[in-house]
């Protein structure tokens, strides 16, 4: 069986460097807000270009806490990709505020720029976008659209730890980014971690009192925060593993690059993206089918395991049952056609090959 994500031997790469981290963690006898965060702040802040890194609980607390630290909430609206995983959205809700949903293109997956402005209401407060599978979005003109109505522009950058747009790296092409460690990530702890970056001073000061009850100060609450630091144990992981980002990217780059070269069905469509601008990270390979759950059984009787992100869009999940009946046709076709395929920096030539071949065999 070619596994979808082999996380075991993803990290038996760094087997030694994270056990002299959590060694040194466990030896320090200081577990919460140490120097392990401190040192990783610092070393992704430079990794990204930007002045600042705020290390937090997880992808999904890192957009909240963006939000909270803005005053975005009740009777604020925030434009929101429709075609996303329901955390971005999620984020939106839990301050309070009002997702307002755009359309992506279908080649890339991305969100349509052109459809941002018509959205734009007396209440708009920011636009969130978001590099889904790895690729990103058409920064230059989601910016220029958000300055000129004086919106915030939020990266969620959960999917893209290191790529880039017109050679500054996602993290740094907004006000502020959110990242997931989620284990699975191109960057990925051996637990729930995340992190924010931007260059503004006064919003990481408040951030980290967000992130940490409010306060700065031990028993001085300044604002009504909550506990969403990123642990001191995850930190030093992330630390050993940050090293190797690039070289496990460009890994990522060459499958995804064999992938688009080699695979040759008329059944089924590959994603699309403007080489010449971009260098994207393939967080995931998506292709997509009309025959998509024929296509996904006989690959799972070849011995290839792959995935669905994502099976439902987000508008017609329970939890939003209040804009259910929201017709998003793009989103629609795309959540029923996708399917991912294997990509890791441990994937051989050889399964590779072996998965281009069956693709190319489907009939």
């Amino acid at each position: 069986m070619i596994p979808f994500l082999d996380l075991k031997k993803i990290n038996e790469q760094y087997s030694s460097e994270l056990n002299i981290a959590a060694k040194r963690v466990i030896n320090s006898g200081w577990y919460i807000l140490g120097s392990e965060i401190e040192q990783f702040e610092k070393e992704f802040a430079k990794y990204c270009g930007t002045q600042f890194c705020i290390g937090v609980s997880n992808g999904l607390d890192a957009l909240k806490l963006i939000l909270q630290a803005y005053n975005i909430g009740p009777g604020d609206e925030v434009i929101v990709p429709s075609n996303t995983y329901i955390a971005t959205i999620l984020a939106i809700s839990e301050v309070g505020a009002t997702p307002i949903l755009v359309e992506p293109s279908l080649d890339n997956y991305l969100i349509d720029p052109t459809l941002i402005e018509e959205k734009i209401t007396k209440s708009t407060r920011a636009i969130i976008t978001v590099h889904l599978y790895g690729l990103v979005d058409s920064m230059d003109k989601i910016c220029e659209i958000a300055q000129n109505h004086n919106l915030k522009v939020i990266e969620d950058a959960a999917q893209a730890h290191g790529a880039k747009y017109r050679e500054k790296r996602t993290g740094n092409l907004g006000d502020a980014a959110g990242f997931s460690f989620y284990p699975g990530k191109n960057l990925g702890a051996l637990g729930d971690a995340g992190a924010i970056t931007t260059n503004d001073a006064s919003l990481d000061q408040r951030l980290r009192a967000l992130r940490n009850y409010g306060s700065h100060i031990k028993y001085e609450n300044l604002y009504k925060g909550n506990n969403h630091r990123l642990d001191e144990i995850q930190a030093a992981f992330l630390r050993a593993k940050l090293p190797f980002l690039d070289r496990d990217n460009e890994k990522r780059r060459e499958i995804a690059k064999a992938y688009l070269l080699g695979i040759k069905n008329p059944l089924i469509t590959l994603p699309s993206y403007p080489i010449d601008w971009e260098q994207a990270v393939w967080h995931v390979f998506v292709i997509r089918t009309g025959e998509r759950n024929r296509l996904q059984k006989y690959l799972q009787e070849k011995g290839i395991q792959t995935i669905i992100h994502y099976p439902i869009p987000p508008h017609q999940q329970k939890a939003y049952n209040d804009i259910s009946e929201m017709k998003l046709p793009i989103s629609e076709q795309i959540h029923s056609e996708v399917l991912s395929l294997p990509l890791s920096q441990v994937q051989t030539i050889e399964e590779t090959n072996e998965i281009i071949k069956a693709l190319n065999n489907f009939l």
